[in-house]
């Protein structure tokens, strides 16, 4: 049924608590993981700093290394535990490059976690995870993440 799971990940331990939900997910279909993270860019041409485009272009490079080795870090784990794992970094505006990452890369499922937000605090803080929900074309596996 479950070919590949996409995975968005973003660096933080609320959005790692879907791991062992997909690690039983691909290990009941044979499923193959897919790691993401993306980047929204920034568009800013000079802060309030007097920094140039240039110093966030070498910023966003060693971030983008930093976020290698973190997926590389949870790619080898799972390897470990006899999972096939692929890793992307991407970057555009978060919701609508998870939608075409998990189209390019045919995604059966897409699963994430959640902060949990709602009401007020969802509409200010904005969530990725709603932006999902609102517009994916697959089943997404969602936990609340407390």
């Amino acid at each position: 049924m479950y070919k590949r799971i996409l995975v968005p990940l973003d660096g933080s331990t609320r959005a790692e608590l879907i791991l062992p939900h997909v690690e039983a997910l691909a290990r009941c279909f044979g499923a193959e993981v897919i790691l993401l993270r993306v980047f929204e860019p920034d568009f800013s041409l000079v802060d309030s700093y007097g920094h140039s485009p240039e110093f966030y272009i070498s910023l966003q490079g060693t971030m983008e290394e930093e976020v290698k080795a973190y997926l590389a870090a949870h790619q080898t784990d799972l390897a470990a535990k006899g999972f096939q794992v692929r890793t992307f970094v991407e970057s555009g505006p978060v919701v609508p490059t998870i939608l075409e990452v998990a189209d390019r890369e045919q995604a059966d499922v897409i699963a994430m976690a959640s902060h949990g937000r709602t009401g007020i605090s969802r509409a200010f803080y904005g969530s990725v995870t709603a932006g999902v929900l609102h517009r994916v074309d697959r089943p997404l596996l969602l936990v609340r993440a407390e």
